[in-house]
């Protein structure tokens, strides 16, 4: 009669582990989130044993997150030593195992593993009889089961999620790098009084730098360069719509002042305050032998006048688009002499940085222009590269470098 009952009890909880795990699959394959499958297994668990507590961590990014929690004296939300201590016996753990631990209050921790790699630690507790304890022991291995498929299910869920943000970013990063090679101007200028030279070296990332010139008439021209905050698609496009407007502005007027109130306007309506460019543009005026600038919170390009006098432009205004409203504004002005040379250039130049964590710096760019004052435009931007690439040796950019340099002369 006792082996009727034995047999009849193993065959209920068979049955009662088959209903849960079939419940557990339907619920994977219905794709539910990670907390609906969180709940289910709680629920499961407490429903067919009878537990007065449970706790499950779960092993993400080096740390033990607490993803589960029922019945415990304790907060159990940064355990990160003692669990790393727990695991090392790597095996199922009963009362005597966890007694001075910071576990103690539990009956059984099992420790939950896919191909050798540990995922989870589930805690079982709070039974008040022996039946009840017998019967945690013989659900041991269903419980290790379904933690791990339900573990599996949620690491490829994740891994899925991955991959998913991973081809969505390229393809942003795709768009990004389209619109931004559209912004650079197609031809460079090389003429006996005016002549330019620019370079791009991308980071990993799609930045917005921009550079561009223009050619107002026979005796007037625009250099400009800008940085726009952010990275991707949005920042691309920003600069895209900055491109756009300014061209169109240019083509009106070569008043700088009203140009520079107005691409503000437009950055900042187009960015809603969130996002900011740093600007320079000069205008080379070659019949009255005068460059006029403004510098919006850019990195001051250096004139190298005919004496060999370095100059830095500095004078303007505050970056475009944080302010509704630009509070002031201070047109540059300097003449232009012989032959002078304008270097254009954003911050991955001089913050740049070598394996000895030291910049680049604006000093070394400096040295480079006292050295080469009267060289073209392309050997200047090849002596920049030659000494950047020197400097940070085996260390990736941390930042797009653009480079424009512009040589003029009356």
């Amino acid at each position: 009669m006792e082996t009727a009952i034995n047999t009849s009890n193993r065959y209920e909880l068979k049955e009662l582990e088959l209903n849960s795990l079939l419940e557990i699959t339907q619920a994977i394959n219905e794709n539910l989130p990670e907390n609906s499958l969180y709940k289910i297994y709680n629920f499961t668990l407490r429903a067919n044993l009878k537990l007065g507590k449970l706790m499950l961590l779960v092993h993400e990014k080096n740390n033990w997150e607490l993803k589960l929690s029922f019945g415990t004296q304790k907060d159990y939300a940064d355990v990160d030593d003692s669990t790393n201590e727990l695991v090392k016996k790597q095996k199922i753990l009963f009362n005597a195992d966890l007694v001075g631990s910071a576990f103690s209050e539990f009956e059984v921790a099992i420790p939950v593993f896919h191909k050798d790699e540990l995922l989870a630690i589930v805690f079982l507790g709070g039974v008040t009889n022996a039946e009840e304890k017998e019967l945690i022991e013989n659900h041991l291995n269903f419980i290790q089961a379904l933690t791990n498929i339900i573990m599996v299910a949620i690491e490829n869920k994740k891994m899925a999620r991955a991959r998913l943000e991973q081809e969505v970013y390229a393809k942003e990063m795709e768009i990004a790098k389209k619109v931004q090679q559209l912004l650079f101007p197609k031809s460079l200028p090389e003429n006996n009084n005016f002549s330019i030279d620019a370079h791009y070296s991308p980071h990993h990332t799609v930045g917005g730098d921009y550079y561009d010139w223009l050619s107002i008439d026979e005796h007037r021209k625009i250099v400009c360069i800008a940085d726009v905050s952010g990275k991707g698609v949005p920042a691309a496009l920003l600069m895209s719509n900055f491109q756009a407007s300014l061209r169109t502005l240019l083509r009106k007027t070569t008043n700088l002042e009203e140009v520079i109130h107005d691409v503000n306007h437009q950055v900042f309506e187009s960015a809603n305050g969130e996002n900011f460019i740093t600007f320079f543009i000069a205008l080379i005026d070659l019949k009255k032998k005068e460059l006029t600038y403004v510098n919006a919170g850019h990195n001051p390009p250096f004139l190298m006048l005919a004496n060999g006098q370095i100059e830095k432009l500095d004078k303007g205004t505050l970056v475009l688009g944080a302010l509704k409203e630009i509070p002031f504004l201070e047109i540059g002005k300097t003449k232009i002499k012989n032959t002078q040379t304008l270097l254009l250039y954003t911050d991955g130049l001089t913050e740049a940085f070598n394996e000895q964590e030291e910049e680049f710096g604006p000093e070394r760019v400096i040295d480079i222009l006292n050295n080469n004052n009267t060289v073209k435009p392309s050997l200047l931007l090849s002596k920049i590269l030659d000494s950047i690439d020197g400097f940070i040796g085996n260390r990736p950019l941390s930042d797009d470098i653009t480079l424009l340099a512009c040589q003029f002369h009356v």
